[in-house]
């Protein structure tokens, strides 16, 4: 099966399959929009909402924009549900995602499939 391939942010190592697919989804997620010089459209507006007081208004913001984001920029991964598993006084949350995975979706194959789960931390 020809999944993608990248490379580790932190170890330097080759990664492939899903934890590929969680490094890009935490590169997505923790990207602001307009930070990228030659794709400024990349990321999400997460990032601008996580020093926000946190209120239901906030938390459906953040929903908002993890799933706009990852439905624009991840095509291996069906998000299905985001919950916040923590939140901590100095604005950082930690996002707990849950979708399917496509191993092969970013060739347009969605026909292998299977359920996912990824924690991302998201903090100034």
């Amino acid at each position: 099966m020809a999944g993608s391939t990248g490379v580790d942010a932190s170890a330097g190592v080759t990664l492939s399959g899903w934890p590929h697919v969680a490094q890009s989804i935490a590169t997505i997620l923790t990207t602001r929009i307009g930070a990228r010089v030659m794709r400024r459209d990349f990321g999400s507006d997460l990032m601008s909402l996580v020093d926000a007081p946190i209120s239901d208004r906030v938390v459906l913001a953040m929903f908002v924009a993890a799933a706009t984001a990852l439905n624009r920029w991840e095509p291996r991964f069906s998000l299905d549900r985001v919950a916040i598993a923590a939140a901590g006084a100095e604005g950082g949350i930690l996002l707990v995602l849950s979708g399917t995975y496509f191993p092969r979706g970013h060739l347009g194959d969605f026909n292998v499939q299977e359920d996912a789960q990824t924690r991302v931390v998201v903090s100034q």
